[in-house]
């Protein structure tokens, strides 16, 4: 079964975004995002919540399109309705069996874009294999958690670490077992 790795910018101190789902302060260009976009290739999945989805809609993505034109979406949602879905782009429904199901059918890896609702509840049904955390040397003091409001206690271990000149690191963790 192929493995879920959460592949995501971070602050210092664990957001994903800052109020209002601004990222702004995180880096959008230079060697760690162009080694993250490299990264991206690797993936023929990606799955993600309807927030995340629909975060890129304020970034001219078209509402049934692909965020990712070379990978098969899955986007979870109990309540997302959209007419005019892509070939590449499925809705569904949050159910850890699905989650396992595409696992079982995948190529590669899966990619979890996000966000932090949905990283959240995968982590409390045991169902992320891998972290890869964009570490932006900043500091937002809030808005949304890595893992949204999950309370899940899991125990990582640094297997990787990739510096850049401009302070960003990825990190990545394995699950320890």
């Amino acid at each position: 079964m192929k493995k879920i790795i959460y592949y995501v910018a971070s602050s210092l101190d664990g957001y994903i975004a800052g109020e209002n789902d601004d990222i702004s302060k995180f880096f959008l260009q230079g060697e760690g995002v162009e080694k993250y976009l490299s990264d991206l290739a690797n993936f023929e999945t990606v799955i993600m919540g309807r927030k995340t989805y629909e975060f890129g809609f304020q970034y001219g993505l078209e509402p049934g399109q692909p965020a990712y034109p070379k990978m098969g979406h899955h986007i979870f949602s109990n309540s997302l309705k959209i007419d005019n879905l892509s070939e590449s782009v499925k809705i569904e429904e949050i159910s850890v069996d699905r989650v396992n199901e595409i696992r079982q059918n995948a190529k590669t890896d899966i990619y979890l874009c996000g966000g932090g609702q949905f990283a959240g509840w995968l982590l409390e049904n045991g169902l992320i294999d891998q972290l890869k955390l964009k570490l932006n040397p900043v500091v937002l003091g809030s808005g949304t958690k890595l893992f949204g409001s999950s309370t899940a206690n899991e125990s990582w271990k640094l297997t990787d670490i990739e510096s850049f000149s401009d302070g960003l690191q990825i990190l990545t963790y394995d699950k320890k077992k």
